[in-house]
């Protein structure tokens, strides 16, 4: 096993001054990406976004949490429902599309649940949600939603790690 590690780690005490150095810190967990969806007064809008996890299987729960900066928060922050899409390493492009524009659907195979929600096709997985809670979270809001529906498929993960864009491959 190749482990690599520096001989003079970087302490600090998060502030301030400092946000840099924890967002690289926070960069260092390898993490996969999805673009979240939903329907809205301006049409279908989606995000580019890392923060997702699994909660419970009993109910099934999962969470995401949006920031609160960004031009698209207002979307999301009352969102009853939404689609967590799971990104394949060959939806970089989505990726880099629905960081920069929230209405990046052009030419994406796209349906609708029967929510109204937008869903994108070929992803790894696909949680279709409904909003159950939102907690404060700093400059996020960290947003608790039911799996109503989900989908599933054999690929490669798309990864973001240390602010770059990667892949796992299953052996």
């Amino acid at each position: 096993m190749n482990m690599q590690t520096t001989d003079h780690p970087v302490t600090f005490q998060p502030d301030a001054e400092n946000t840099r150095l924890l967002r690289d810190a926070f960069g260092r967990f390898a993490t996969g990406v999805t673009i979240v969806t939903t329907q809205s007064e301006d049409g279908p809008v989606g995000i580019t976004a890392n923060s997702f996890s699994s909660v419970s299987l009993d109910p099934p729960l999962v969470l995401w949490a949006p920031d609160k900066g960004s031009r698209r928060f207002r979307y999301f922050e009352q969102a009853e429902h939404y689609a967590i899409h799971v990104l394949c390493n060959e939806q970089s492009a989505l990726c880099h599309g629905f960081a920069k524009d929230a209405h990046a659907f052009d030419g994406l195979d796209l349906t609708r649940n029967e929510e109204g929600v937008p869903l994108i096709g070929s992803c790894l997985a696909r949680f279709e949600c409904q909003r159950v809670a939102a907690y404060e979270g700093g400059d996020h809001l960290i947003v608790l939603g039911r799996v109503l529906r989900a989908e599933m498929r054999e690929g490669d993960a798309l990864t973001f790690f240390a602010g770059k864009i990667g892949q796992i491959a299953p052996k």
